[in-house]
């Protein structure tokens, strides 16, 4: 399974229960672009135990603004909805596997 492109609309349902880790990206940053693969396949390896979801700041502002989101990427991770860890900067992906493992 593919990460799940979040909007605004529809991003509180989405994180509202259970295990979520949401990468704040954009396009353009190039650290983003190297952190992707790992995004993609952490989305994989947690199908059906974590949700992975995908913010484009330059998209969805509003949700960057309201988690702070000051440098990019930032991996939020949220736990019914509300934000229990992040990781700033591209990071090695045992840093996000410890955090989503710990919170399953």
């Amino acid at each position: 399974m593919a990460t799940i492109h979040l909007t605004n609309d529809a991003f509180d349902k989405a994180v509202s229960n259970g295990l979520a880790m949401v990468d704040f990206w954009a396009s353009w940053c190039g650290p983003c672009k190297m952190l992707s693969p790992v995004i993609e396949r952490l989305a994989e390896q947690y199908e059906g135990k974590a949700l992975v979801g995908k913010v484009n700041v330059d998209d969805e502002p509003n949700l960057a603004m309201r988690f702070g989101v000051m440098s990019i990427p930032t991996v939020v991770f949220l736990k019914d909805g509300k934000e229990i860890d992040r990781k700033v900067g591209v990071m090695p992906e045992a840093s996000y596997t410890a955090v989503l493992d710990q919170n399953l």
